[in-house]
C-alpha cells in the first residue's frame, strides 16, 4: 500500500480525493489545501471543496503553505512515498518536491504540450480546439513540462462551457490518475518526454478579458462566453436605449448563448454589433458576422434568468444595445 499526501482545493480535485481514498492501494495520509477563505456578502470563512471532502472521510488536512516555516518538517514526518497534486493553487519549491521519494503527480487538464498552465480547458475552448484531454505527469520545477506517465483524450461538441467540461475531465481522469500513480508504486510506469517544441500556454482569463466585444465575429464570440462560463463570468454594458440613453450603463453577464437559428423565420438576417433585438421568445444580439440568440443573462446583482424574460421585464427601448 501507497501512503500518499493529496494536494489540491476545488471542485475539480474532490473526485480524484475521493478515488483515491476509495482504492485499497493507497493510503491516503493527510490533504494538503488553501486555508479557509472569506465568501459572500458575510465573508465568513469557508472551507475549500478539498477540505471539506476529506474532514467528511476522516483524513487530516494540513493548510500551511509549502514556503511556510516548519513545512518541510510537517510534509518529512508524514513519511508518505507519493504525493498527488490537481489545481492546489501554490507553487511547490525544490525541497518540498525532493522530500516525496517517488516525486509528486499532476492531474492535468489538456493533452501536453498544449495549453500549460493555469486555463487549459478555457482556452481550449476559446481557441476552437476540436480535441483535448488530460494527462498525469511528474511535477518539477518547471511549468507543466514534467514527463507524462498517462493520457486521455476527449472530443468537445463545441457547444460545452468550460464548468461543464472541467467537471467531465474531472470525473473521467481520476481513475486514470489512481491508476497511473499505482504504476509508479509498482515500478511499471512509463515516464514520456513531452516535446521541446510545440507549446502553448493556457494564461489565466481575467475580468477584462472575459468583456465581450460584439465587433467580433459570432464563432469566436461564442467560444469566448462558453469559455468563461462559470469564470470569471462573460460580460458586457447594456445601454438601455431611448430616455435612459445617458443613464449610466448595466453590466450584463451572459450566461448561456447559442448562434442564431437562420431557420426560424423571426430570426433577423442581419443586425448591427451590439444592436439587440427581442421576440417573445428570444433576444438576439448583432456580432460582427452574423446575430448572437442569448438564451440566459444575469444583470449585476440580480439572480439569472432567461433572456427572453428579462427583456421582457427591463422594457428596452429603441436603440438598447450592448458593448
Amino acid at each position: 500500500m501507497l501512503k500518499l499526501l493529496f494536494a489540491g482545493t476545488p471542485d475539480v480535485a474532490v473526485p480524484s480525493l475521493k478515488a483515491f481514498a476509495a482504492d485499497p492501494r493507497f493510503e491516503v495520509a493527510a490533504v494538503l489545501t488553501r486555508p479557509d477563505a472569506p465568501t459572500g456578502r458575510g465573508r465568513k470563512l469557508k472551507p475549500s471543496p478539498v477540505k471539506a471532502a476529506a474532514l467528511e472521510l476522516g483524513i487530516p488536512v494540513i493548510d500551511a503553505k509549502p514556503r511556510d516555516p516548519g513545512f518541510l518538517d510537517t510534509l518529512k514526518s508524514l513519511d508518505v512515498d507519493i504525493a498527488a497534486v490537481i489545481a492546489y493553487g501554490n507553487i511547490l519549491p525544490a525541497d518540498v518536491l525532493d522530500a516525496v521519494p517517488l516525486g509528486w503527480y499532476n492531474l492535468h487538464f489538456s493533452n501536453l504540450p498544449a495549453w500549460r498552465g493555469a486555463a487549459p480547458v478555457q482556452r481550449a475552448i476559446w481557441a476552437g480546439d476540436a480535441t483535448t484531454g488530460a494527462d498525469v505527469f511528474k511535477v518539477g520545477v518547471g511549468l507543466d513540462d514534467g514527463p507524462v506517465i498517462a493520457t486521455m483524450s476527449v472530443e468537445l461538441t463545441g457547444r460545452e462551457t468550460s464548468g461543464e467540461l472541467l467537471d467531465r475531465l474531472a470525473e473521467e481522469g481520476a481513475p486514470m490518475y489512481v491508476d497511473a500513480l499505482a504504476r509508479v508504486g509498482e515500478g511499471t510506469a512509463v515516464y514520456t518526454p513531452q516535446p521541446a517544441d510545440g507549446f502553448t500556454y493556457a494564461h489565466k482569463i481575467t475580468v477584462e478579458d472575459a468583456r465581450i466585444d460584439f465587433t467580433k465575429p459570432l464563432e469566436e464570440i461564442d467560444r469566448q462566453i462558453r469559455a468563461c462560463t462559470p469564470h470569471p463570468g462573460a460580460w458586457c454594458a447594456l445601454h438601455a436605449g431611448g430616455d435612459a440613453g445617458d443613464a449610466e450603463p448595466l453590466t450584463l453577464h451572459i450566461l448561456r448563448a447559442q448562434p442564431a437559428d437562420p431557420q426560424n423565420p423571426n430570426t433577423p438576417t442581419s443586425l448591427e454589433p451590439g444592436e439587440l433585438k427581442t421576440g417573445k421568445r428570444n433576444v438576439w444580439v448583432g456580432t460582427g458576422t452574423t446575430p448572437l440568440e442569448l438564451t440566459e443573462v444575469k444583470v449585476q446583482g440580480k439572480k439569472a434568468m432567461r433572456a427572453a424574460d428579462w427583456a421582457r421585464g427591463a422594457r428596452l427601448a429603441s436603440g438598447a444595445r450592448l458593448a
